[in-house]
């Protein structure tokens, strides 16, 4: 058995809060590689790179990358057919 060297989606929340006035780690996304849809608090979230990478858990494709530079921040949301965010609360 390997041991898992990543976070849930949730740990992404602090970054993403820079670019989505709501929590994003609540919106369903559709992994563009396998079609997965689900909760964007169970990507599979590395932060062992120069930057943020969520990864789909079922086929591991890239969903989402997030590097800041000292002038910069790059969001890379190509993995990801949709993100939905529900416009009710609760």
């Amino acid at each position: 058995m390997t041991q898992a060297n990543y976070l849930d989606g949730n740990a992404a929340a602090g970054a993403l809060s820079e670019f989505f006035a709501v929590d994003i780690t609540a919106a369903v996304g559709q992994c563009n590689g396998c079609g997965r849809t689900g909760v964007f608090a169970e990507a599979r979230l590395y932060v062992d790179a120069p930057g943020l990478v969520a990864r789909c858990a079922g086929c591991e494709g890239v969903l989402l990358r997030v590097v800041t530079t000292p002038s910069d921040t790059y969001l890379d949301l190509r993995g990801l057919t949709y993100l939905r965010v529900s416009n009710s609360p609760g």
